[in-house]
């Protein structure tokens, strides 16, 4: 995996949402695509936060939410990312290290150009 890099791996387009759309919006589009998390990004499509389906069972544990709330409430903003060029091995130790599922790959110039999950891992690993 030495030579990997996560632009070779990593899924794209990525499905995001704006900060003021509503949880209930986020949801339906995490089950809409069958995925895990939407990566959140301003109307120039950078980064602004992460939304992921662990965060939706926190807030269902706690009681804690509306659908009509905003997402910009409860979204993780101190995310880490990586960019296309990094190696994989990198990125996979970073989310071991950090029981990360998704990272985002951002490009300066582009914003959030990809995503790289647990599950893009998986499949590279098993030759799929």
């Amino acid at each position: 995996m030495e030579d990997i890099f996560v632009g070779r791996l990593m899924s794209a387009p990525v499905e995001t949402v704006r900060p003021n759309a509503t949880l209930g919006e986020a949801a339906a589009q995490l089950l809409e695509h069958n995925i895990g998390s939407v990566v959140v990004v301003d109307d120039d499509g950078h980064l602004e936060g992460i939304l992921t389906a662990t965060d939706f069972v926190r807030l269902a544990a706690e009681d804690a939410v509306a659908s009509d709330v905003r997402v910009e409430e409860y979204m993780s903003t101190d995310v880490v990312t990586t960019t296309a060029n990094d190696p994989i091995t990198s990125v996979a130790d970073t989310m071991i290290d950090n029981r990360f599922h998704h990272v985002p790959v951002v490009d300066d110039e582009e914003g959030v150009v990809g995503i790289i999950t647990t599950t893009d891992l998986t499949a590279y690993v098993s030759g799929r």
